[in-house]
């Protein structure tokens, strides 16, 4: 029971300790921010990261977020720099310094190396008195009162700081530049993710077959091709192929529950109207926004005023959508 205290205990505490330091971070926003955005906006380079230790960690990191949301960024590790790496830095690149102290060895040989290429240099640091803050032209001021580790030596609010503050920076220049989440899915195609943002209903289409009845259908043929077609439901058409409406698993129920007797009735008769329905340029997500309001599984897909399939709940399941 006491291991059990202690181990909540001390995870409440790091985590308490973790979020006041982000938290106050909002108190240390200044002007060098801000240039530091504005400069980002106008750059016509790269935004190189660079960081070793821990931070080498956290500027990988970030190197994705910025390139995900529309600054072209690459890592280059401080150690590596000086003994090659360094011909990554081009001109006009932007060069982010990632480091607790800022008095490391490796950045003290790296910043004036860097300097030389006549690039502007961004310091992400938590101590604004140390070497590189001085020589940088832009301090981004990640400060921590003490480390969550309880010896206050493994960095762990410092670099959690850290990462908070360069995705902050990564968002000011997405807004800034009007990043759309279309802009996102070019960047981000692969996963459920990327599908959200640019999967369409017309490319679902081809997984499912097509059941028609003309209105004059009978309800055993209205029977027959929902079961041959298998999507629960089959459109309605008039002799020009205009949909005119749609006859589900359901409708069958409920007209069942009137009457036992379908002699004589056609699908006219038992088809819902006005069918919910959803264009083959629409988003997959519209189609299960649609669906979940409705409360319904699967939505006519028009092209142009014709019908040209069904999309179904398992469809966007599939996909992931769902």
């Amino acid at each position: 029971m006491n291991l059990t205290k202690n181990i909540r205990n001390t995870a409440v505490r790091v985590l308490l300790n973790e979020s006041e330091a982000i938290a106050k971070l909002s108190t240390l926003l200044n002007e060098d921010f801000e240039n530091c955005v504005n400069h980002l906006l106008q750059s016509k380079g790269r935004l190189v990261i660079t960081g070793i230790g821990k931070s080498a960690w956290i500027a990988n990191k970030l190197v994705a977020t910025f390139n995900s949301t529309g600054t072209p960024s690459l890592f280059m590790h401080a150690a590596d720099a000086i003994h090659g790496d360094l011909g990554m830095v081009q001109q006009d690149d932007t060069v982010l310094f990632i480091s607790k102290s800022g008095n490391t060895a490796e950045i003290k040989v790296l910043l004036p190396l860097v300097k030389q290429f006549g690039v502007k240099v961004v310091a992400l640091v938590s101590n604004t008195q140390s070497y590189l803050a001085e020589q940088a032209h832009y301090v981004l001021n990640a400060s921590i009162a003490e480390e969550a580790c309880p010896h206050n030596l493994t960095p762990t609010t410092s670099t959690t700081a850290h990462l908070a503050l360069g995705d902050a920076l990564a968002i000011c220049l997405l807004e800034a530049r009007g990043f759309t989440s279309l802009d996102f899915a070019r960047y981000h195609p692969g996963g459920s993710l990327g599908k959200q943002l640019y999967l369409k209903v017309g490319n679902l289409l081809s997984n499912n077959q097509l059941p028609t009845v003309k209105e004059k259908a009978s309800v055993a043929e209205v029977i027959v091709e929902i079961s041959s077609k298998r999507l629960g439901a089959t459109a309605v058409l008039d002799e020009s192929g205009d949909l005119k409406g749609i006859i589900t698993d359901g409708d069958l129920r409920r007209m069942l529950q009137k009457t036992l007797s379908i002699q004589g009735l056609l699908a006219k008769d038992i088809m819902t109207v006005n069918p919910k329905s959803i264009g083959v340029e629409d988003y997959a997500t519209a189609a299960f926004a649609l669906m979940k309001t409705y409360n319904i599984t699967q939505l006519v897909v028009l092209d142009r005023d014709r019908i040209a399939g069904f999309v179904h709940i398992h469809d966007l399941m599939k996909e992931g959508i769902v």
